[in-house]
């Protein structure tokens, strides 16, 4: 894990504490609008069940607080959690979300920042113009939240493409930093695409040359898809500029995605869909705890490795 002594520390220096040393992992409650449906339906709430899009974002937003008032998903192994913008402007129990999150669960709040992708060239999905983003970042300080994630998209194993995809990631990166939030630079590699093992050699490769051009003070966190040799992503874990390494089960099953993981020395998980496997809005509050609370014990576990 990160040594965060010589690095300018970001944001909150307890919640950076917790995300370089503490064990557990990042729970990814950040489905924005086009991945909102597909959520709920997974959830057990279809389409027919809303008529406006407020009413969906309604129904999402009672889902997430749901699993954040489980006694399941506290900072004893949920270490940090990724919030959709409406979520952090929203409240649970009356206190905004991002405030409840650290004061009531321990949990250090995240935001995802990018609005979407744009259509795909050179092999890759590179993240739209994120138009407001400074003001986003202001507002997102003042509700205490600690740190940001984007996500960009790499379908083959294209040279110029991937190393496009990681520039724009470090590029809003160190805007990021310069709000005092830490970045969470998620380039994902598609998990079905024949080249993947290569695609994860050029991305290394880029990641560690922009890692190696920022200043000593500084670090960022990755998020990666699960690679396909174990450990191929150890340099990155062990870079004085990383803070951490998580990993997204990228539409592994929760089993695959735990086993995988686990084959991984250093990297935590940051699971979405895996991490809701399972939960459905017609469970009683004891089986929903109960089945969260198996989750988030399987995935804690390993993060361990």
């Amino acid at each position: 894990m990160a040594n965060t002594d010589t690095v300018m520390i970001v944001g909150n220096a307890e919640m950076a504490r917790q995300m370089s040393q503490k064990a557990g992992f990042i729970a990814a409650l950040d489905q924005s609008g086009g991945s909102t449906p597909k959520a709920l339906r997974q959830y057990g709430i279809e389409e027919g069940a809303w008529s406006t899009e407020e009413e969906m974002y309604g129904l999402i937003h009672e889902m997430r607080a749901r699993i954040i008032k489980s006694p399941a998903f506290s900072g004893e192994k949920v270490i940090g959690a990724i919030l959709f913008e409406r979520t952090m402007d929203g409240a649970i129990d009356g206190i905004p979300t991002a405030e409840y999150l650290w004061t009531k669960r321990s949990v250090v709040p995240f935001l995802k920042v990018d609005k979407g992708l744009e259509a795909g060239k050179d092999g890759v999905q590179l993240m739209k113009p994120i138009t407001g983003l400074d003001a986003l970042l202001i507002r997102a300080v003042a509700k205490g939240i600690f740190g940001t994630k984007m996500r960009s998209v790499i379908d083959a194993a294209n040279p110029a493409g991937i190393a496009a995809v990681v520039a724009q990631q470090f590029e809003i990166g160190k805007q990021i930093l310069a709000h005092g939030l830490m970045p969470i630079i998620e380039p994902e590699v598609t998990i079905s695409i024949a080249d993947k093992a290569e695609a994860e050699e050029i991305l290394r490769a880029e990641i560690l040359n922009h890692l190696d051009a920022l200043p000593a003070n500084q670090q960022v966190m990755l998020k990666l898809t699960l690679p396909t040799k174990a450990n191929f992503y150890k340099p990155l874990v062990d870079h004085p500029r990383v803070m951490r390494v998580v990993a997204l089960s990228g539409g592994y099953s929760r089993v695959d995605a735990c086993r995988k993981l686990g084959e991984n020395t250093g990297i935590i998980a940051s699971f979405s869909r895996a991490l809701t496997e399972g939960l459905s809005a017609k469970q009683a509050n004891s089986e929903f705890d109960a089945v969260l609370g198996e989750t988030v014990d399987a995935i804690c576990e390993a993060s361990k490795s």
